[in-house]
């Protein structure tokens, strides 16, 4: 970080000067005489400095170069692939520069990265046949702390005219101190170079990082062109010659480079030795193998097979940036096989997109959909996820992210290459910056369209593994709530447990008079399609959807509307179905007949248990329910938080919430509610009545999907019931078994016993 306040403030002096100079030399003059510094103008301030003894600032270039190394960069594993990008850099400008010049190549035509790791000495080798360099490219580029030789490359070719944007934009390098993070895990660091020039001689630069030397090398031109970078690691970096980490680090970092990177490894190979005859051949055997020597000739030799460990280089960036090629130049096969090369994912994707976003911001993107959802996806959520790769130039930055794409697609799998993203000088980590938030928005809106794309028979595939993150992305998502709505798949009482129904064909089926989409919430569809909340709506035809889901409810209460039309809750307050002329007044009518018995309920037996009693338009074989306010919590609701984790920690919202009172709707036509209208009539302070009414309300408390708080009170008018139902005495005691009784004379003699002895 120092050294980048450094640079900043470097940058600021030389633009408050430059701009200073642009001041005309009258006003200048002015300001000579104004300004004051301890009494001395600046005139005579002007003065001193002509005469001053002048000194240059010393730099501390080991403390430096600490500073830069350790600050700048987190894991240590990075400096491989800031080697590699070099090389590959390197390895870019011999190719635009033979692309004007194709006889540079003539002496040597191979472009690659070869890496080998020497255990015996401690040393790793990067060499690389690119651009190489000269004795001076040497000092001023690796000399020279923040000089980039990449940044002087584009700028010396850049109005080249045989050379487009295209050709020049692979190349990596910015800000010239990736090299330095070889000493990361080494103490010392050896560089030979050859520069593609043909009167160039090859050097040998060294550094520990408090100095460096320079010395042609004394065995003469063995690279031919390119550079080999040495580093004596450090004790602590000896893992980094174990050919596995090395591989793995390759394919993480690099595995997409233009170049081929070769990692001197060991294989086994099978191979086929002669077996020699140790038995030793009598005289005659030999006699017989001489008179038969043209038999013998005819016979191959006798060989076995055996396994050996051989060493050679080895390919390792197999898998190629098919992101890179245009969409229909590649098949199913291509795009699967990538897929699995990036997730480990032993099965095909379910769905895949792949794009170029220009504008603001140009980037490239594939981004495949699983078939199965990540078993720890919903543990993660909300936190880090690495399910995206971010490439620049096909260098991998980062996987690290928090928000490049919502928490909700936290299952989506892919890759996005960027030549645009400003990242820090370590190339760790993306710059917070607007830019980000343009490439999230078209990427959750490339996504959201993949979804609505894929077939009919994928789908449901689809909707079983990934259900939970649309309905979560509808409660969270508020820009994409409405795309978001689309993919939703219900069932319905239309559709039947077997299959599902999307708002939009739900919508379709609407009567043409209906102003809402009806919905009910529970634990299961056959719960839900037996409730009495479904009875009045089914019988006038109007289709509803079953939510069964957990998160359902909530997904819902999001929603306000779909295409305009709005959600209505069957299990709550505000129902109203459209009625003609005489069914108002046949609604009227019964209200003025059951005013005597809604009375009754409110004041007396459902007294503080019910907030008001009401005429049901939702009821048709149920005799009641129990109705929750349009604003309060359903019983499906009120089982959700009940049964949530933190229920027991104090929470005044839930409290409030599960403490409000329900709606008691009754059904006028039930002959249940008839006749206790007739007994509340005749007498309103008969005790059969009132338990009649509480068991109906805790009935309906119970099939209304909520929870009794006194369930032994319920029991007891249950049995109560039964034994009116069976003509049996109210008082009727219950029998004792000659057992029980004997058991308890026993328990008698021996307290008697006890107190005997006392």
């Amino acid at each position: 970080m120092k050294s980048i306040l450094l640079l900043c403030l470097l940058i600021t002096v030389n633009y408050v000067h430059s701009q200073s100079d642009q001041l005309d030399d009258e006003i200048k003059a002015e300001q000579l005489d104004q300004i004051k510094l301890d009494d001395i103008s600046e005139a005579e301030y002007a003065k001193l400095r002509e005469k001053a003894e002048k000194f240059e600032f010393q730099a501390e270039v080991d403390r430096m170069m600490k500073m830069i190394i350790n600050s700048m960069y987190k894991n240590k594993d990075i400096f491989l692939r800031e080697l590699i990008s070099n090389a590959s850099d390197a390895l870019d400008k011999i190719r635009v520069l033979a692309l004007t010049a194709p006889k540079l190549l003539e002496y040597l035509s191979e472009f690659s990265i070869r890496i080998r790791a020497d255990k015996e000495n401690n040393l790793l080798h990067i060499v690389d046949t690119g651009v190489g360099m000269t004795k001076e490219e040497l000092i001023s580029n690796l000399g020279t702390i923040a000089k980039s030789g990449t940044a002087e490359f584009l700028k010396k070719n850049a109005e080249n005219p045989d050379l487009s944007a295209t050709q020049l934009n692979d190349l990596i390098g910015q800000f010239g101190v990736g090299f330095y993070s070889a000493f990361l895990a080494a103490d010392r660091v050896v560089v030979t170079s050859k520069s593609y020039q043909s009167n160039a001689s090859q050097y040998i630069w060294e550094s520990d990082s408090k100095s460096y030397t320079i010395n042609e090398d004394p065995r003469g031109n063995t690279l031919k062109r390119g550079t080999q970078i040495t580093l004596h690691l450090k004790d602590e970096a000896k893992d980094f010659l174990n050919e596995d980490n090395l591989k793995s680090l390759i394919i993480k970092y690099s595995q997409f480079i233009n170049f081929p990177i070769y990692l001197w490894n060991k294989k086994t190979e099978t191979v086929e030795e002669s077996i020699e005859d140790d038995v030793a051949s009598t005289e005659e055997e030999k006699k017989d193998d001489e008179a038969n020597i043209e038999e013998v000739k005819d016979e191959k030799p006798k060989t076995k097979k055996v396994e050996k460990i051989v060493w050679d280089y080895e390919l390792v960036n197999v898998a190629k940036p098919i992101w890179t090629r245009k969409s229909e130049d590649i098949n199913d096969e291509e795009y699967n096989l990538f897929y699995k090369s990036i997730t480990k994912d032993t099965q095909d994707p379910l769905a895949k997109i792949h794009f170029t976003a220009e504008g603001e911001v140009t980037f490239k993107a594939l981004l495949f959909v699983p078939t199965a959802n990540p078993s720890e996806s919903f543990n993660k959520y909300g936190t880090r996820t690495d399910s995206i790769r971010m490439y620049v130039r096909r260098v991998f930055i980062t996987d690290n992210f928090e928000d490049m794409l919502p928490n909700y697609l936290n299952f989506i799998r892919g890759v996005i290459d960027s030549d645009d993203l400003p990242l820090n000088v370590s190339r760790e980590t993306l710059q917070q910056h607007k830019l980000l938030k343009i490439i999230k928005k078209k990427l959750v809106r490339k996504v959201l369209d993949m979804f609505k794309k894929i077939s009919d028979e994928d789908y449901d595939k689809f909707w079983s593994e990934f259900s939970t993150n649309i309905k979560l992305g509808i409660i969270e998502d508020s820009y994409n709530r409405n795309r978001l709505a689309k993919l939703l798949r219900y069932h319905s009482s239309h559709t039947g447990p077997n299959a599902q129904t999307s708002l939009t064909d739900y919508k379709e089926r609407m009567k043409p008079d209906q102003e809402f989409i009806y919905y009910l919430a529970g634990t299961s569809f056959e719960e839900v399609s037996k409730s009495p909340f479904v009875e009045g709506l089914q019988k006038k035809g109007y289709e509803i959807l079953y939510l069964t889901d957990a998160v359902d409810e909530y997904t819902i209460s999001s929603l306000t509307d779909f295409e305009d039309k709005k959600f209505q809750n069957i299990a709550k307050d505000g129902l109203r179905l459209k009625e003609n002329e005489d069914n108002k007044e046949r609604t009227e009518q019964l209200k003025k007949d059951f005013e005597p018995l809604m009375t009754w309920l409110e004041k007396t037996a459902l007294v503080n248990k019910i907030q008001k009693v009401t005429i049901s338009q939702r009821l048709h074989s149920s005799p009641c329910a129990l109705v929750a306010s349009q604003f309060g919590w359903t019983g499906n609701m009120e089982r959700l938080a009940k049964s949530n984790a933190h229920s027991k920690s104090k929470d005044m919202s839930r409290d409030f919430y599960l403490s409000q009172k329900k709606l008691f709707e009754i059904n006028p036509k039930h002959p249940v509610i008839k006749e206790l209208l007739r007994i509340v009539v005749a007498d309103a302070d008969d005790e059969q009545a009132f338990n009649i009414a509480n068991l109906l309300f805790e009935t309906a408390t119970l099939r209304s999907g909520y929870t009794l708080d006194n369930t032994a009170d319920y029991a007891v008018r249950v049995e109560s019931l039964l034994r009116k139902s069976l003509g049996i005495s109210q008082n009727e005691p219950i029998e004792e078994d000659e057992f029980d009784a004997v058991q308890d004379d026993k328990k008698e003699e021996v307290v008697d016993e006890s107190h005997d002895e006392l």
